[in-house]
């Protein structure tokens, strides 16, 4: 006789034998005692877990010739033509759904189903892969499974009991079935190899429970196999290893010792050596995740082992308990989080290698953009401090780079020299106006990050031929102040740092979060953060106090620190807030003058040179005064060419003439330049007459050009026409 695979042969004769579904065996039990039978019975479970074993136990029973009993003799024709290795009886007809659940064979069934039992009590179906079935084989049995003859019994066996028809749900009893847990396949196991005669070692068991996941089918099959195989010497580990191609238990420590000391070369290398004996990468992640499992349950249940909940050999309990206390909960969490994710990344992989490697470097690396990641970089700290080992230094925050005293001016800028006027601006005086542009400005609120310099209006006017008592020579500017600190040791770059965090944080209240992303940190004053915004309007809104405290929280959340707010647009440092002193004019060098051309009036021009033309082109002369045909003064004339002139004109410096020139090419400037002097007017436009923030002096403004409408009318035709004016008087 051909050997018979050990599922088989130890297949269950009674429910008593039935292992791990005690939930299901008791009532039947009870059922068949009681007389109580249902006609039809739905059974549903993983496979492998007793299902099919149940219904035949079942069939036995009630055809038993005691019977109906929970306890078939065993002698009777039912029992020895159902027994395990029976011939089968032709009043139990098993039927497999997975090929045969058409309509056509449900109409067969029903049709076949109405002839009594040739020698048995029942005619039992066992319909196998019951949700097999499609809608309409179901509805052609719906009828016969609600009313079936009185010796007709349904047993449907299934492992996905939603797919069954609900109609047909519901005319039956149905009863669950379960995994078996761990230590019962255990034991059932042992009892097997006994009765085999075959030694095995213990830690071969864990293996196989772990590998047959909890169905006694897959378990008893990989048993079989193992025994197969077996030597002299019986199943032993390493026989048992190779052949189910778990990861060896020495190469689990090794990776768990190197992420408990972070050692990468330690986990890198046994990475390596998993490759190198042809093992699976998935499988290894599969069982590191298992073991990363066991030592999560260990460290919450210490006795685990003692109650079950951890397959492992005795000698391997405290190995795996210090392994535990080393990583910690959170640690161990985190790093089965990540392996997890991994196996599912690793699922058509093209170099599965590849991303385990990576899973193990985010493992040795401690994260901190989750709870899970801060709560086990608290845990290694915790651990550090109690095992007395020394902590890692903590990172210095950088410290702002002494300010370096202004260079001396060059000597072509130096007071004491004159150099010659010209018409545009040498690289020398470009070159001696640099530090000054790029000096630190006095003690005031700490700037944040590299400050540009701003060109100053010294740089765009020529500095006077000769020293005076106004001008004092250039010193060097004082070292900026230390920025304020508050009590809690934070400073400017530390808000700055953590400015991103700080809006992130408001982002539930989007009119601050939209205010926030227009400005950014500026400088601390004292117990005050000074903001610098884009505009003045954005500016203002920082008074509202709801914006104010939506940020005062933000910080305190971040940063733990609270300061009082004020927001300013486009701050500038001290020495770029003031305009500095115009210096004296120098006497300008003399300029031929036209003969025809009478001076322009002292009372428009107040004795300042007229403005410069591109190229150093004069400006063209007034018109003389026509006189008229009569012989009268050409008052109008007159009157009309002074205001013209007066255009021309506008209180500049003397000696700033050559920049006033336009240099050859396009000049870009920034927003945040003062107005450039080297633009030119126009007509009832001069430079600089652009608004700016600062009120106008009323003495100082010039005059309007053309003071009324009948001025601008006649100017217009003496110009034009060549009319000329007469006076009534």
């Amino acid at each position: 006789m051909a050997n018979i695979a050990l599922y088989r042969k130890y297949r269950s004769r009674t429910f008593a034998e039935v292992i791990g579904q005690e939930h299901v065996t008791e009532p039947l039990i009870a059922a068949l005692r009681n007389g109580k039978l249902n006609h039809a019975y739905l059974f549903s479970g993983p496979r492998g877990c007793g299902k099919t074993s149940s219904a035949r136990i079942l069939a036995r029973s009630v055809n038993c010739a005691k019977g109906p009993t929970p306890e078939p003799c065993g002698e009777c024709e039912s029992c020895r033509a159902l027994a395990p290795n029976g011939p089968g009886s032709i009043d139990v007809i098993e039927i497999d759904a997975a090929s045969h659940g058409g309509v056509d064979d449900a109409r067969e069934l029903r049709e076949k189903a109405f002839f009594a039992p040739v020698n048995s009590r029942f005619k039992v179906y066992v319909i196998d892969e019951a949700h097999m079935v499609s809608s309409a084989g179901f509805n052609a049995l719906l009828k016969l499974v609600e009313e079936p003859p009185e010796y007709v019994m349904f047993i449907f066996a299934t492992t996905e009991p939603d797919k069954v028809l609900g109609t047909i749900k519901s005319r039956t009893h149905h009863y669950p079935f379960r995994l078996v847990p761990p230590g019962t396949m255990r034991a059932h196991l042992e009892r097997v190899c006994g009765l085999e005669g075959v030694q095995v070692d213990p830690a071969v068991y864990p293996l196989v429970v772990r590998a047959g996941g909890g169905s006694v089918r897959d378990s008893m099959s990989i048993m079989d196999q193992l025994l197969a195989g077996a030597g002299d010497e019986g199943v032993t580990y390493q026989r048992a290893v190779g052949l189910l191609g778990v990861t060896d238990a020495d190469l689990l420590d090794q990776a768990v010792d190197a992420l408990a000391g972070a050692d990468g070369a330690a986990l890198f290398a046994a990475v390596d050596r998993v490759v190198e004996a042809g093992h699976d990468p998935r499988r290894f992640a599969s069982d590191l995740l298992e073991r990363l499992r066991d030592l999560i349950v260990l460290n919450q249940v210490p006795d685990a082992v003692g109650k079950g909940l951890i397959a492992v050999p005795p000698d391997e309990q405290e190995r795996l308990a210090a392994q535990a206390s080393r990583l910690g909960p959170a640690s161990l969490s985190r790093m089965a989080d990540i392996l997890h994710d991994g196996l599912t990344d690793m699922r058509g992989a093209t170099s599965p290698r590849l991303v385990l490697e990576v899973l193990c470097a985010r493992m040795l690396l401690p994260g901190g953009d989750s709870t899970t990641d801060l709560l086990q970089r608290l845990e290694m700290l915790e651990r550090r401090v109690a095992t007395g080992a020394p902590l890692p230094p903590a990172a210095a925050p950088p410290s702002a780079p002494p300010a370096a005293p202004a260079p001396a001016p060059a000597p072509a800028a130096a007071p004491s020299q004159s150099a010659p006027t010209s018409t545009a601006p040498t690289p020398t005086a470009a070159t001696s106006t640099a530090p000054t542009q790029a000096a630190p400005t006095p003690a005031g609120p700490t700037q944040v990050g590299p400050t540009q310099a701003a060109p100053t209006p010294a740089a765009r006017v020529a500095e006077p031929d000769t020293p005076t008592a106004s001008t004092p020579p250039a010193a060097a500017a004082p070292a900026p102040a230390a920025a304020v600190v508050p009590a809690g040791g934070t400073d400017i770059q530390a808000v700055t740092r953590s400015w991103d965090a700080i809006v992130e944080h408001t982002k539930r209240r989007r009119v601050v979060w939209s205010l926030l992303q227009n400005a950014a940190p500026y400088a601390l004053d004292g117990d005050t953060l000074v903001l610098k915004a884009r505009n003045a309007g954005i500016a203002g809104r920082f008074n509202d106090d709801t914006v104010v405290g939506v940020l005062q929280d933000a910080l305190q959340a971040v940063l733990g620190t609270k300061w009082r707010i004020r927001c300013q647009a486009n701050p500038s440092p001290p020495a770029q807030q003031q305009r500095p002193a115009a210096a004296p004019p120098a006497p300008a060098p003399p300029r031929p003058q036209a003969p025809a051309q009478p001076p322009a009036p002292e009372s428009e021009s107040g004795g300042w040179p007229e403005t410069a033309r591109p190229g150093g082109v004069a400006a063209p002369a007034p018109e003389p005064p026509r006189q008229s045909p009569g012989g009268g003064a050409g008052a109008t004339a007159t009157a009309v060419a002074e205001p013209r002139a007066a255009v021309a004109t506008k209180e500049r410096p003397a000696g700033a003439e050559p920049e006033w020139q336009v240099p050859d090419g396009p000049t870009d400037f920034s927003p945040d330049d003062p107005v450039p002097a080297n633009l030119n007017g126009y007509d009832g436009f001069a430079p600089g007459d652009e608004p700016t923030d600062e009120p106008l002096d009323p003495a100082k403004a010039l005059p309007s050009p053309i003071a009324t409408a009948e001025e601008q009318a006649l100017s217009l035709l003496v110009e034009t026409l060549g009319a000329e004016r007469i006076d009534e008087a």
